[in-house]
C-alpha cells in the first residue's frame, strides 16, 4: 500500500515539474485599453429623459391608497394598498387599458391581482 502512495506522489511531482517549463517564444500581452466613459444625462436635461421615467399619481379612495404608474401618458400598472392587508398590483399586460379582464389566451378572461411575496 505504501508503494502505491509513493508512486502516486512521485508521478504527481514529475507532472508538476514537466508543466513548469515555459516556451521560449512567449510575447507579453498588449495592455487593455480603458473603457470609454459614458456620458450620463443631467437631471431635467430634456424631454427624452422624462419619457423613460414613469409618472406616479397617488390618490386615496376611501381608506385605500391607489398609485397609478404612467409611461408616455398611458397607465400600465396600478398598485393598491388597502388599509388592512398587503398591497397588490394590477398590470395592463396587453396595453389596451384593461386590468381585470382580458381577451384570448388560456386565461379565460381572468386576471387576478398580484401580490409581492418577497423582495430582495
Amino acid at each position: 500500500m505504501r508503494q502505491i502512495i509513493v508512486a502516486l506522489l512521485l508521478s504527481s511531482a514529475v507532472s508538476a515539474a514537466a508543466q513548469s517549463t515555459r516556451p521560449k517564444d512567449l510575447r507579453p500581452l498588449p495592455e487593455v485599453p480603458e473603457p470609454p466613459e459614458l456620458a450620463l444625462p443631467s437631471p431635467g436635461a430634456g424631454e427624452e429623459d422624462s419619457s423613460l421615467e414613469p409618472q406616479v399619481t397617488i390618490t386615496k379612495r376611501g381608506e385605500d391608497k391607489v398609485e397609478e404608474y404612467r409611461l408616455n401618458g398611458r397607465i400600465y400598472m396600478i398598485k393598491i394598498t388597502p388599509r388592512i392587508g398587503m398591497p397588490y398590483y394590477l398590470i395592463d399586460n396587453f396595453g389596451d387599458g384593461t386590468f381585470a379582464t382580458g381577451t384570448g389566451g388560456l386565461d379565460q378572461g381572468v386576471r387576478p391581482p398580484m401580490w409581492v411575496i418577497r423582495q430582495f
